[in-house]
């Protein structure tokens, strides 16, 4: 329980140093300068609403422990009834949007990091929104392109990056532009094979041009501080081999798969050129993702990322990493693979297939693993989400030869002392707790514990009785409230598909609506809940049926495409952006200080 009260305080911590952020413009390293200097003095205490409850906490023990006790009927003095001895009843809350920046228009058929994503910031913040939260950034697999199925956890998503500015900068030629695609959902593997070969262009033009020798220096300062990455683009080389193409990395030859020293610099050598562009092309997203974050900051606006507890098998993480993970002694394959059990949703269990973590490994090595990953993570958010949390208490373990996740046991996580050594290496640690789902004691008993913000949906509000923890009434002030998450309908697909009778009697009668604008309820309802963080789904805002549905759990095609529309969609959005900003100011939503709306 102490080192429990010492987390809490932040006792015993170091903030760890993070990247040289390399903004790609004079006005975005101006932004970034003056933000760190107006935010470095209280950066600890302003980064979640569970760190600045920590830090009230401390201070108020200290407080109360230094007061002097007033004597019994002394006189108080006149200003004790002034304005300047009132409470503070400001509590920081604050509203915001999920839209991961693939659905964001852009000429190129998919959204990228440019021009569209500063206007997007631009609309947050017309909206009175001060959070933007995106699903993981990770190259995703090339089947499904799903995000929560990544082929490296560090990397970005290369198909991101904005043409414009690699031409604006020369690293294209005007010649080099694509032709236009439709505005209508990503093709992904059209996208992919339009934006590849001039990724590799601007690469190569990186690499060899005189002209950029000063951006090949802030490379290779970012090469020198991210030693993740020469695995990753090793990996990335290798598994591209023609020989090795399509086949898990535990059957590559020995040599390989056991990482023997002689073999990797032979690779090494072999992939000297495909290494380095691969490192080229990660410096490219990192320098535009972070000129997007800085500018997000300096609007107001927070990111909140998102950080799948698991990683895939054939990924550079578990190649690179294989004794921190459940693999086979002998074949290296996994031995025991990630899920959950058969619940009311599935009657034989969702199984992920992800290698389990070998938590005795990690506690040995004092968990460094995951502070490098979330040092990642604290470079490219503000805060970051935690897909599972539920597994860091307790985690529902399949052998791997399984077909269905019904045969499987539930295993100790890795609990406080994980959150322990994260705090110690790291400082605060502002992370969201992905808690839906089955739930135990202990998930509850652990979150409070490192005073991480727990979530709450209204799509799941309207079964189980009136101690439903998703109803309004039973939401608590450390979580996020969302009217559904990119795993649920929209609100409007929701009440046409899937609601049930009962269930629309009762959410009708409790927010006295007749549904005619369902997803507009849901919006004003969670923008009233006493949840510090509301959260809304930009198909919710468009008020869209569920034909804009993001993903659909258990189906693996079909998923992740959604964009937003046209350039001009913003435009669009008046009267929505309007009322998301009336909404803002009456539930307490804007900054302190902001002035009265008319509305």
């Amino acid at each position: 329980m102490q080192a429990a009260r010492q987390l809490r305080c932040g006792q015993g911590t170091q903030v760890a140093p993070l990247l040289q952020q390399h903004s790609p413009s004079r006005v975005a390293r101006a932004a970034q300068q003056q933000q760190q200097r107006l935010q470095q003095p209280q950066l600890q205490a302003l980064r979640t609403a569970s760190s600045r409850a920590r830090v009230v906490l401390c201070r108020a023990d200290a407080a109360a422990a230094a007061a002097p006790t007033p004597k019994l009927g002394a006189p108080l003095g006149p200003a004790y009834g002034e304005d300047g001895n009132m409470p503070d009843w400001h509590k920081g809350r604050r509203a915001g949007v999920i839209l991961h920046p693939t659905s964001l228009p852009g000429p190129y058929g998919i959204g990228e990091l440019g021009q569209e994503a500063f206007r997007f910031i631009d609309w947050l913040h017309s909206a009175g929104m001060q959070v933007w939260q995106v699903l993981p950034l990770v190259p995703p697999d090339q089947e499904f392109y799903s995000p929560y199925s990544g082929l490296d956890t560090n990397c970005g998503n290369p198909l991101l990056i904005d043409l414009e500015s690699l031409i604006t900068e020369g690293l294209l030629e005007e010649s080099d532009r694509p032709a236009a695609m439709p505005d209508g959902d990503v093709q992904f593997a059209e996208v992919a094979a339009a934006k590849q070969p001039l990724l590799q262009k601007a690469a190569a033009t990186l690499l060899t041009s005189p002209k950029f020798a000063g951006l090949r220096q802030l490379m290779a300062e970012f090469r020198a501080a991210n030693s993740w990455i020469e695995d990753s683009a090793l990996f990335d080389a290798l598994r591209q081999r023609e020989d090795l193409a399509g086949m898990p990395w535990w059957e590559w030859p020995d040599a390989l798969r056991c990482r023997k020293d002689s073999a990797l610099q032979e690779a090494h050598t072999q992939f000297k050129q495909h290494i380095d562009e691969f490192v080229a092309v990660q410096f490219l997203f990192d320098r535009q993702w972070r000129a997007v974050k800085v500018y997000a900051n300096a609007k107001g606006v927070k990111i909140i990322g998102d950080m799948p507890i698991y990683v895939g098998g054939q990924s550079a993480d578990v190649w690179a990493n294989q004794h921190l993970f459940e693999l086979n002694e002998e074949t290296c394959a996994p031995d025991n693979v990630s899920g959950v059990p058969p619940d009311a949703f599935s009657a034989t269990g969702q199984l992920w297939g992800s290698p389990l973590y070998r938590w005795q490994a990690h506690e040995a090595e004092g968990y460094k693993w995951w502070a490098h990953r979330m040092a990642r993570a604290l470079q490219l958010y503000d805060e970051t989400r935690i897909d599972h949390f539920r597994a860091f208490a307790g985690y529902w373990s399949v052998e791997a030869t399984e077909e269905t996740a019904m045969n499987g046991s539930w295993c100790v996580g890795p609990g406080i002392g994980l959150f322990q050594a994260l705090n110690a290496q790291l400082g605060a640690v502002p992370i969201l707790a992905e808690d839906l789902g089955v739930i135990t004691t202990d998930v509850v008993n652990l979150r409070q514990q490192i005073g991480a913000p727990g979530m709450v949906v209204l799509q799941f509000a309207w079964g189980g009785g009136t101690n439903n923890v998703h109803l309004p009434h039973m939401h608590y002030e450390n979580s996020f409230c969302y009217p559904g998450t990119h795993d649920n309908e929209t609100a409007v697909g929701w009440f046409a598909d899937s609601a049930n009778a009962q269930d629309k009697k009762y959410m009708k009668a409790y927010l006295g609506s007749d549904g005619s604008d369902i997803a507009w309820d849901f919006i004003r309802a969670a923008m009233a809940s006493v949840s510090n963080t509301s959260v809304i789904m930009m198909q919710d805002i468009m008020r869209l049926d569920n034909s804009a549905r993001m993903n659909t759990p258990g189906k693996a095609a079909g998923n992740w495409a959604w964009r937003v529309g046209g350039t001009d969609v913003w435009d669009t959005l008046a009267e929505e952006t309007k009322q998301l900003k009336q909404l803002a100011y009456i539930y307490d939503r804007m900054p302190k200080g902001t002035k009265e709306l008319d509305y």
